[in-house]
């Protein structure tokens, strides 16, 4: 999975010969899973039509401030709405002309409107002759973008619309859209970190085709190793047997079986992680011996002597050193109290609570809700949510914390 997964771009297209490249630019953005917004200045028009960018896009092309069609009643479209729905704007290609109204706030359009209202990460792809891309001009131009805090994909070298040959090209649109993430990466927030993340049951054997599990499907533990990753983290999931797998080129996944299994995986790697969370519903208990072979029904139900597990989660506690820790408490009564006793013995800087008492909500699921509860007893509760969701609200928290 792309860093762009799931990110919002707003697309500016100004009026240059390599505006003929943004339905390829547009393609390669929807490919990494982003969501595509196309705004044009009115030259644009004339090298690339709003309906082929519409159609890749799948979202409605704008050029002016005017809804068109609507002569009669017009519409607004708001700049300002537009730039704020943006993750990060693109302005590819970008002209001299527009770069020198960016420069000096000099607002004509809706795409220069937009660009003086966004919040957002702004990238610029250049593309024009190459007398004009080194005119001292339109370099101080430039130079006053990226003190803005503007980011400036350098010109290619190659063959011109004028026939000559230099530097002016604009970047290719599969280039541009590897250094956009390469560029994020650098910037995400846990860049260079190491996350650690347990998920999923285990399966305690009591013969070669029976054993003792729960009902946990791994996907708390799966969505949270997947933000991390968006975050920038190199993650590694340590995963007891599920039917999910993991997308994302950051996450390293470890399979496991038993808790022993997952123990001993965990403790490979904990010493050198930043970050530790414990989602893992190990079970609690396994067989003190397990069958070499199937135990037969005919030979009546057979008697099973339990002994406890490792319990992972308390020897990450008490091993702890730089690691930030979470764990993961599930309760059917007294749910704060047990959770928040679990933390301070555990030795934990935080832990997550879900309840079997809400509906929807907890193993099997793709919905949580969750309670975040700090080392000092402060908490935070939350809604129902997709899971995807509720890993990005447990990672806003660490970050806070970090």
């Amino acid at each position: 999975m792309s860093v762009l997964s799931g990110k919002k771009v707003l697309l500016g297209i100004t009026g240059g010969i390599a505006a003929y490249k943004t339905p390829l630019l547009v393609r390669a953005l929807v490919k990494k899973g982003a969501e595509v917004k196309v705004v044009m200045t009115p030259s644009a028009l004339d090298f690339v039509t709003p309906l082929t960018l519409s159609t890749l896009s799948q979202n409605p092309v704008l050029s002016s401030f005017t809804a068109e069609g609507n002569s009669d009643h017009p519409q607004w479209n708001n700049h300002v709405e537009l730039a704020l729905w943006a993750d990060l704007f693109l302005i590819a290609p970008a002209t001299s002309n527009t770069l020198s109204s960016m420069a000096q706030a000099r607002c004509n359009n809706l795409l220069l409107a937009c660009y003086l209202s966004a919040q957002c990460p702004v990238y610029i792809a250049p593309a024009m002759d190459l007398d004009m891309y080194a005119h001292p001009a339109n370099l101080a131009n430039m130079e006053k973008l990226v003190s803005f805090g503007n980011y400036i994909f350098p010109a290619q070298e190659g063959f011109l619309a004028s026939g000559l040959e230099g530097k002016g090209r604009m970047m290719e649109p599969d280039d541009i859209v590897v250094s956009l993430e390469e560029n994020l990466q650098a910037k995400a927030p846990l860049n260079g970190n190491t996350v650690l993340i347990t998920a999923g049951p285990t399966h305690e054997a009591i013969d070669p085709v029976r054993f003792i599990g729960n009902h946990s499907s791994g996907k708390m533990g799966y969505a949270l190793a997947e933000e991390a990753a968006i975050l920038g983290a190199n993650v590694i999931l340590i995963s007891g047997p599920t039917a999910l797998s993991a997308a994302h080129h950051n996450i390293t996944l470890v399979p496991v079986i038993s808790a022993a299994d997952m123990h001993a995986a965990v403790f490979n790697h904990y010493a050198s992680v930043d970050i530790a969370i414990a989602a893992a519903a190990v079970a609690d208990f396994k067989p003190i011996t397990s069958a070499n072979q199937k135990i037969k029904k005919q030979s009546g139900p057979p008697e099973i002597h339990l002994t406890s597990t490792v319990d992972i989660l308390a020897q990450m506690g008490k091993e702890k050193q730089q690691q930030f820790l979470v764990g993961f408490a599930l309760e059917t009564e007294n749910e704060l109290e047990n959770a928040k006793g679990k933390c301070l013995r555990k030795n934990l800087d935080a832990i997550v609570l879900n309840s079997l008492n809400d509906k929807d909500a907890g193993f099997g699921g793709s919905h949580n809700k969750i309670t975040y509860i700090r080392k000092d007893d402060t908490f935070v509760d939350f809604d129902l949510k997709p899971k995807s969701a509720v890993s990005k609200d447990i990672f806003t928290q660490i970050l806070n914390a970090l």
